[in-house]
């Protein structure tokens, strides 16, 4: 008797500032969802010593690099933020490494017999924007759909102040630096309400957990 080959299911997760992708993710983790984070790669390739932390030293100035040789991203973000050219040339230089990481992990996780990999890639949406005048494929292009993680942008705005005691004013301009979460909901083919209680949330995540493994 033929064994069917078990087929993994791969799809981006994406939504905006303070909407709580890292909350949705524990919550498919749990569930038995391989979940890869990109924001967790570039840590790990910007870490002390690596060959991505010394290029952007070269590129950006070794007044980026802390005492302690860690990346004062704060330093970064704030020359970036605002200057286009500085940030695609960062782009440039982080993009193609966290994909080629993605993809092995991604893999990885199929070799393993995965049933679900969720990709969170906070710029998914985006990015995808961007190749669309010309810009070449990345690992975001494995996922077939794409979850957006939903709250409104007052909620975003709030959670921010909460969580890191930004001011209304650079937190209301980081949450708009991004594609607007109206708008990434209407691109969406699965949406998670974070709008309103954690026990929603959780049911929301595990009838989709359980939608996106039985569709495979």
């Amino acid at each position: 008797m033929c064994q069917t080959e078990r087929v993994t299911r791969v799809v981006g997760l994406t939504g905006g500032i303070g909407s709580g992708k890292s909350t949705v993710c524990r919550l498919l983790s749990a569930l038995g969802a391989v979940v890869i984070d990109s924001d967790a790669i570039v840590h790990e390739l910007q870490a002390p010593g690596t060959k991505l932390l010394a290029q952007i030293a070269e590129s950006f100035g070794s007044e980026m690099i802390r005492p302690d040789g860690s990346l004062d991203r704060a330093r970064l973000g704030q020359l970036v933020f605002g200057d286009d050219a500085a940030r695609a040339r960062l782009n440039a230089l982080v993009h193609p490494v966290v994909s080629r990481e993605t993809l092995r992990r991604l893999e990885a996780a199929r070799a393993a017999g995965a049933a679900l990999v969720v990709l969170d890639i906070p710029l998914l949406l985006e990015g995808r924007a961007d190749r669309s005048s010309g810009a070449g494929r990345t690992a975001s292009d494995s996922a077939s759909e794409v979850i957006v993680v939903y709250a409104r942008e007052e909620q975003q705005i709030e959670r921010q102040l909460a969580r890191d005691g930004s001011s209304r004013e650079h937190a209301t301009e980081r949450v708009r630096a991004q594609l607007s979460i109206e708008e990434k909901r209407k691109l969406a083919d699965y949406v998670i309400d974070n709008s309103g209680t954690p026990e929603d949330t959780e049911r929301q995540v595990r009838e989709l957990y359980a939608k996106l493994v039985r569709l495979r």
